[in-house]
């Protein structure tokens, strides 16, 4: 079982993002405010759960948060201010959509800027060992997944159904047999590698 909260603060948001590491669509962050009362046996980091058990945690995360919102930066975004401050600025997004405001801020790994004037503290591996952030990996994640199901049905060529835009070899052989689409980050440095650009 996760630790419920860090703090003593009730409104204690996890913050984590997905699809950082793609080489196309945009990356989408979460935040989640859980009672402190409230806890499930499976919550863990999404990459560690399959997707039968993130799909039915995203709806109990859901129905038994007090507060949970999801946000995304483009992949224009993020060419233009870079990918891990893009991460940040989803982030961002995603706790203004919060309907009940944090008072403080659990984000995963170690990079982050103030938010407003909410005190925080960046968690390396934070969503296998809280709560929230667990739950924000998993709404970011399912949410993600879904919006790449949707680009895959667009650009049917690179296999996004299955690898969501990581660099897997049959994402590498969409690209090369069909060339970038106007959702590939131009600015992905393993893209440039291909020499497509």
């Amino acid at each position: 079982m996760l630790a419920s909260h860090y703090t003593d603060c009730d409104l204690e948001a996890g913050c984590d993002e997905a699809g950082r590491g793609c080489l196309a669509g945009a990356v989408f962050a979460a935040a989640v405010i859980l009672s402190k009362e409230v806890q499930h046996p499976l919550l863990n980091d999404s990459k560690k759960l399959s997707e039968k058990q993130r799909s039915y945690l995203r709806v109990w995360i859901e129905e038994h948060a007090l507060a949970y919102s999801v946000a995304q930066a483009s992949p224009k975004e993020i060419d233009e201010i870079n990918i891990l401050q893009a991460s940040i600025l989803a982030m961002h997004r995603a706790i203004d959509g919060l309907k009940i405001p944090p008072t403080y801020l659990l984000i995963d790994g170690n990079k982050f800027k103030q938010y407003k004037n909410i005190p925080y503290t960046c968690m390396v591996k934070g969503d296998g060992r809280f709560s929230s952030i667990a739950a924000a990996s998993i709404l970011a994640k399912t949410y993600r997944d879904e919006y790449m199901e949707i680009l895959h049905a667009e650009y049917p060529y690179y296999g996004w159904n299955k690898n969501k835009a990581y660099p897997t070899p049959s994402h590498y052989q969409g690209i090369e047999a069909h060339g970038l689409t106007p959702y590939h980050r131009q600015s992905f440095r393993l893209a440039r590698q291909l020499k497509l650009f």
